[in-house]
Order: structure tokens, then C-alpha cells, then sequence
């Protein structure tokens, strides 16, 4: 149990880190925002401190934000989006891998219903990844042939498909991913207290 005691800390101190980081990128953006809005003068030392140092780094979203349509003034706000998302996605990655670690350590100890539990918990972890990563490729660029996709569409589209024919969508929002991983959730349930 030293292992998930470690796990622990480290994923706590990450959760610090990360918001310790938002923090700051919320009060860098703000202030980029407020020099890209000339709400704070274009021209004193800190609108030349952004240009010259935080500029570079918002770029490439800003480019994405105009590509879709939106103000360049916006981009600060992105970026802290992603900063957020990013952190958001690595620490539940973190937690999920943890999660399984523990479900090892009890099934060795646990004899042949351990390994039966086991068994159970890595088949719905593993659909359980393939639903995070289709939602993941959903929102970045990833060619659909690549293998990444093929496996995740592979294994995520028998059970989304007749969600998606009885589960209508919001506007532009596909909820059957959030309804397939609870389902799963409740199957998993299910198959464990069988064993």
C-alpha cells in the first residue's frame, strides 16, 4: 500500500500545482487581456512585457480563435481554457491510472476472486480509456485513420451508436459518451458482485 500512499501525494501535490498554475495564467491572461483591450496603456512597460513575453505563447490559439471566427482579444481567455482542460485531463489520466494500480494490488492479495475482479475492472477500464480517448480526438486534430482512432472507434462505437439512436443531442453536444461511461459504470458494478 506504500505505492497508492505515494500515488496519493503525488497526485495531490499535482492538483496543488495545477491550480497553483491556473492561478497564474488566470492573472497573466487577465492582464494580456486587459493590454490587448487597451483597457491598461499600449504603450508603458507592461503591454510591452506581454508583447515580448506572453504573446508568443497565446499565438498559436489566438490563430485558432481567429480561424474560427473569433476576436483576437478573446485569445487570453482560450489559453487559460486549455490550461484548465489540460490539467483537468492529466490529473483524471493520473487517478485513473491509480485507480487501477489499487484494483492490482487488491486482486493479488484476493486469490482467484481478485483475479476475477481484476479481470473484470481491466476490461471496463480499458472501454472506459477508449471513450476518453474518441472524446479527446473529437476535440483536437487527429487524422482517422491513425491507429489511436481506429482502436477507440473500434471499441466505443457498438456500444454509442444505439445510444445515440434513443439518446437525442443538445445542439452540437453528443452526451452519449457521458451516458455510455455511466452505463459502463453500472455494469462493472454488476460483474463484481457476481465474482
Amino acid at each position: 500500500m506504500t505505492l497508492i500512499n505515494l500515488l496519493d501525494v503525488t497526485l495531490g501535490l499535482l492538483r496543488r500545482g495545477f491550480f497553483a498554475v491556473a492561478m497564474l495564467v488566470a492573472v497573466i491572461c487577465a492582464v494580456d487581456w486587459l493590454v490587448r483591450t487597451r483597457r491598461l496603456s499600449p504603450f508603458g512597460g507592461i503591454a510591452r512585457f506581454m508583447r515580448a513575453n506572453v504573446d508568443p505563447a497565446i499565438a498559436p490559439i489566438e490563430r485558432a480563435v481567429v480561424r474560427a471566427g473569433g476576436v483576437p482579444s478573446s485569445a487570453p481567455w482560450w489559453a487559460l481554457v486549455v490550461v484548465v482542460l489540460s490539467g483537468i485531463v492529466v490529473i483524471s489520466v493520473l487517478d485513473f491510472l491509480r485507480g487501477q494500480v489499487e484494483i492490482f494490488m487488491r486482486a493479488i492479495d484476493g486469490g482467484p476472486r481478485g483475479i476475477y475482479q481484476l479481470v473484470v475492472s481491466l476490461i471496463f477500464a480499458l472501454l472506459q480509456l477508449a471513450i476518453i480517448v474518441r472524446v479527446v480526438i473529437s476535440w483536437v486534430r487527429v487524422r482517422p485513420g491513425s491507429w489511436i482512432a481506429r482502436w477507440s472507434f473500434k471499441l466505443t462505437e457498438p456500444m454509442l451508436r444505439p445510444l445515440r439512436q434513443a439518446i437525442p443531442t443538445f445542439g452540437a453536444v453528443d452526451i452519449t459518451p457521458i451516458v455510455a461511461w455511466f452505463l459502463l459504470s453500472l455494469l462493472e458494478t454488476f460483474f463484481k458482485r457476481l465474482g
